[in-house]
Parts: C-alpha cells; structure tokens; sequence
C-alpha cells in the first residue's frame, strides 16, 4: 500500500478566534512524527501544553486522534492497557488520564489532530460510544490521505482554516465510526438485541445486571446501551422495567393474587414503589386498572 510516511517530524499548533470558536469546532494542532528505535519519546520539539512523561500520562483538555502507520508500542488508560500496532487509531478524550508511547526495539510512525467544541462534542456522542477508545481499522489511505490534507491547510493557515480543518475532522470521525462499526453486521446486531429481550422476558420475576447482560451479550454496555436504545426506542433499564409492567397487569387481569404479592413476584422492592411505578408509567393505579379490566360478574 502505498502509504507516505513523514520524516522525523512535522506539527502544526494553531490558535483559533472568537468567530471559529462560534462555529462549534476548532483544532488545535495537527501533525505527524517518526519516532526511531531507542529515540526518545515525545519529541522535545513539541510547546510545554503537550509534552509529557509516558511514565506518569496526562490529561487533555481537548479530542485528539492518533493514528499509527507503522511500528507498535502500547497504550494505557485508567483501567487497562492496550498493545498498539500499525493501523490502530485511538480516541484520546478531554479529561481522563492516559499514556502512550512507541516500543523502543520498534519504534513507530504516528499522525495525530486536536479538536474540540461543541460540533465535536455532538458527534462523537453520536458515533461511538463512551468507552470505545482503541480501532483496529488497519492501514488505510484515505485516513492518510486526510490526515496530511489537514497538515497542508494547517501549514497554509489561509482564511477559514478552521472551518476546513473541522471538515477534515469530521470526515475522519465519519469514516473511523463506518470502518469500526462495520464488522457488526445488522444480523449479528438484530440477534444480540433479540437475546437481550428474549432474557428481559424470562427474567421479569427478577433483577437484572445489565453490565453483567451486556457482559453475557460479549458486548460492552455503553454499545448495548446505545445500540438497544436506536432498535427499541427504549434505554434497557426502562425496557426491562416496562416488560415487568406488561406482567404485572397480565397478573392483574388473570390472577387473584393481591397488589402486594404481584409487587413482589416481580422484584419491586416494596408495594408503593410498584404502585407509584406503575401509575406513572401506565396511568392509572394497579387497583384502578384491575377494576377497569376486569368483567363484572
């Protein structure tokens, strides 16, 4: 493939105005670099807002998007840590810790682009969810191709500017969430859905950790979260609740069992709270809705 690699190293730190600030969208840097084998990392080159000690990581005020071409090293954030290798791009966020940094037998070649805003803020919410942070997208010359275009504009600094950096931006984002997200086909996606109902509905007597659903699902719950919501139209947590609730007035209607009974078989954890649950959700109180739904004899 024929991908370019820079030389050493090439960045760009840029200030934005009050108008792009308006916009909803600003980058702040944008570069690439060649770190060698044994080479000291980051460069020394770079201001004192982002240097930093891989040993101790930092904090961001601002999205950022590595991608690395070639090479490999690894990755950590509060929770664990990843091995990079060439053709991982990785969602840095605005305040929470990381670190990063190339394998020093290997070294690696990296391009990277700083943006924030509230433009940025909407979409990233919109693509991915909130623990998606490592992409295996493997080498691909569009993303390269993007990346050095944000270079040239940013080392042209012309009029607008920003504007056409947040564009780039944007494909980037746009292209990462349709690579990332492919592998789910819409079968395999209709299926863990499909599953997590079927087992709402067999579990509506009880409790369920949906972490631990997720977890079952061999899915994270931020995704099945999101992904629920867009095929239901319901977050899981108010799905499962209404699944209890189709029960309990099926138990109103079929049974003799008292509200008190109804609202334990069901895991509620007291009586008002089924009650109260159950008007504000149905409209009417459960004593009401048997009353109605029952035929006089």
């Amino acid at each position: 493939m024929n991908i370019a690699q820079s030389s050493d190293i090439r960045f760009h730190y840029l200030i934005a105005n009050k108008a792009d600030e308006e916009y909803g969208c600003t980058v702040s840097v944008v570069g690439s670099q060649t770190i060698s084998p044994d080479e000291d990392y980051p460069s020394k080159e770079h201001p004192p807002g982002y240097l930093f000690d891989p040993e101790r990581g930092r904090i961001l005020q601002e999205y950022q998007l590595l991608y690395i071409v070639k090479g490999r090293g690894e990755f950590a954030n509060q929770t664990t840590s990843y091995d990079i290798v060439k053709g991982t791009l990785v969602l840095l966020r605005p305040g929470v810790w990381h670190s990063y940094k190339p394998s020093k037998n290997e070294g690696w070649t990296e391009y990277f682009i700083g943006f924030s805003g509230e433009m940025a803020d909407k979409a990233i919410e919109k693509l991915f969810a909130e623990d998606e942070q490592i992409f295996n997208v493997g080498l691909k010359q569009e993303m390269v191709d993007l990346y050095q275009r944000a270079i040239e504009v940013a080392a042209e600094d012309r009029p607008s500017a920003q504007q056409l950096l947040c564009g780039i931006v944007m494909h980037l984002l746009g292209n990462l969430s349709y690579i990332a997200h492919s592998a789910i086909t819409a079968d395999r996606m209709d299926q863990i859905i499909e599953q997590a109902k079927a087992i709402m509905q067999e579990k509506a007597s009880q409790n369920i950790d949906l972490d631990m659903l997720a977890e079952q699902l061999n899915v994270s719950y931020s995704w099945f979260r999101k992904v629920f919501r867009e095929y239901t139209g319901y977050p899981p947590a108010k799905y499962f609740m209404l699944v209890k609730l189709r029960r309990a007035q099926y138990l109103l209607v079929n049974t003799q069992e008292s509200i008190k009974e109804i609202a334990f078989s069901l895991g509620f954890k007291s009586p008002e709270h089924f009650y109260t649950t159950f008007k504000r959700v149905m409209g009417s109180t459960p004593s009401i809705y048997r009353k109605s739904s029952t035929p006089e004899k």
